[in-house]
């Protein structure tokens, strides 16, 4: 790999999957749930998951390739409060998993799972969501930067961009979240192994 940046961006963004499941492991082969700490967390985690699939609904299965794609620029639903609602709804659903896979942790090992597993998420986004921005810049235009400058990337907005434009289509979810579906219910089901141990 060159020492272009644009390079490690396309990388990290291929690798993404592979990358973001890292602290998931880690959490389900080192994690000590609690039933306390897995009904605080579960809640959390679904609240993130379901975040993701209205994300979806908008924004299809293009969020699975491997390279950066949009054949249009979707800025209704959630992309109408926040620019990056799928990655908000993995880090909501991974802040639940690390809450729920740490109950019989000390206090320094959970801040540790808790601050590594988001820190590595925001390591992979802050490589990625420039790459993307950076495509979405170049295709169309101005309509993208009037776009950023009216929805935040990350903390979203208290209400709805006026002018969002996208369709919701549900039938999409489960043929673009099937592996994220996969891999949720590994999680639930290594946190019911561990209850249960």
């Amino acid at each position: 790999m060159s020492n272009d940046p644009n390079d490690l961006r396309a990388f990290v963004f291929k690798n993404r999957g592979a990358l973001l499941a890292l602290p998931a492991i880690a959490l389900a082969l080192g994690g000590k749930p609690s039933r306390c700490s897995a009904r605080m967390g579960v809640p959390i985690a679904i609240a993130g998951e379901l975040l993701r699939c209205w994300a979806v609904g908008y924004s299809g299965v293009t969020t699975r390739d491997d390279a950066v794609e949009a054949p249009e620029l979707v800025t209704a639903g959630p992309y109408a409060y926040v620019r990056n609602p799928l990655y908000v709804g993995n880090f909501v659903t991974a802040l639940g998993f690390a809450i729920a896979f740490t109950g019989k942790c000390s206090a320094a090992r959970r801040f540790v799972a808790v601050a590594g597993s988001l820190g590595i998420m925001a390591a992979v986004y802050a490589t990625i969501v420039p790459h993307e921005e950076a495509f979405l810049r170049s295709r169309f235009g101005d309509d993208f930067e009037h776009y950023t400058q009216n929805v935040p990337p990350v903390v979203p907005r208290t209400t709805a961009w006026e002018e969002g434009r996208g369709t919701w289509r549900p039938e999409v979810i489960r043929e673009a979240e099937s592996r994220t579906f996969l891999t949720f219910g590994a999680m639930l089901a290594a946190l019911v192994f561990k209850l249960r141990r």
